[in-house]
């Protein structure tokens, strides 16, 4: 009798601890809110005490997880070098193949210069100005240099970016001149399609790619295809690199310059010895620099 006496109270108290249970949740959350308005300063130091009871307890879960997450990406990182390493690989086979050919060719050509007496070309003087000045809009696609007549710069001197072709000196002040770039409505280039040996001239339309004009004959023009400056009307000397064909559609051949007017900072100023492309009074370029003296 005692034991089930014992056991009905338990069930009692059970019961009323169940239905009074959600009253006491709010009464006690009430009395947090209040304590809190009451005392901020003692719920800001029970928060701090128990974020860092919590911490170490955080801290040491989440470090297998970015172990986890290092070993993946360690795992990603090598996949992608062993990629890597086996492009660079092809790529090293193939710079060897073209070497062992440039060398050959280069031996030839020496070999066939000397049975024709060939005369080689001069050496080049340039000096080096820095771009001061973007003149480029809608109608035109000119930088302004910080070098002019005082150092030897005339009209019509090639103007190159390593060793690409991007323009020509326009005109000229005592310190400073206009470099008119390739793409320039006013920019007309004798140039020549490396792979069919075809003429025609590079004609700029103040847009980023300028167009072939006057393609001589009906030649096979693909895109890829190396264009460079022919030696038509003393202009540039042959050779110089200027871009590649970018498209090929509807009568109207593309290049892509190697040089954009956004890439160019300092440029080289080189005197061919040639008449240029406009008329000048040739005055002497000073003794700086000589191209290809050093090779």
């Amino acid at each position: 009798m005692k034991q089930s006496g014992a056991v009905g109270r338990l069930a009692t108290l059970r019961l009323m601890a169940q239905r009074f249970a959600f009253v006491s949740l709010v009464v006690a959350a009430v009395a947090l809110m209040i304590l809190g308005k009451a005392d901020i300063i003692l719920i800001e130091r029970t928060r701090t005490a128990v974020a860092d009871a919590v911490a170490p307890i955080l801290d040491a879960l989440s470090r297998p997880a970015t172990t986890i997450a290092e070993f993946s990406e360690s795992i990603r990182e090598l996949a992608s070098l062993r990629a890597e390493n086996a492009r660079l690989k092809q790529e090293n086979l193939r710079l060897q193949h073209w070497q062992t050919v440039a060398r050959r060719l280069d031996t030839e050509n020496s070999v066939l210069h000397e049975q024709l007496n060939v005369v080689g070309d001069p050496d080049s003087a340039f000096i080096t100005a820095r771009v001061i000045g973007d003149l480029g809009s809608a109608f035109g696609h000119s930088m302004l240099l910080n070098s002019g007549s005082r150092d030897g710069v005339r009209k019509g001197q090639a103007v190159l970016s390593g060793e690409a072709l991007i323009g020509y000196i326009a005109e000229v002040g005592d310190r400073s001149s206009r470099l008119l770039l390739l793409t320039d409505i006013s920019a007309k280039i004798p140039v020549v399609v490396e792979s069919s040996r075809t003429r025609a001239i590079l004609s700029g339309d103040n847009k980023s790619r300028p167009k072939l004009n006057y393609v001589a004959g009906s030649p096979s023009i693909s895109v890829g295809d190396r264009v460079v400056t022919a030696a038509s009307g003393a202009a540039f000397p042959p050779g110089l690199p200027i871009g590649v064909v970018a498209s090929v559609s509807d009568g109207v051949i593309r290049v892509e310059p190697f040089i954009h007017r956004h890439e160019l900072e300092f440029v080289a100023i080189v005197d061919f010895g040639l008449g240029g492309i406009l008329p000048f009074e040739k005055p002497a370029m000073p003794e700086r620099r000589r191209r290809g003296a050093d090779n």
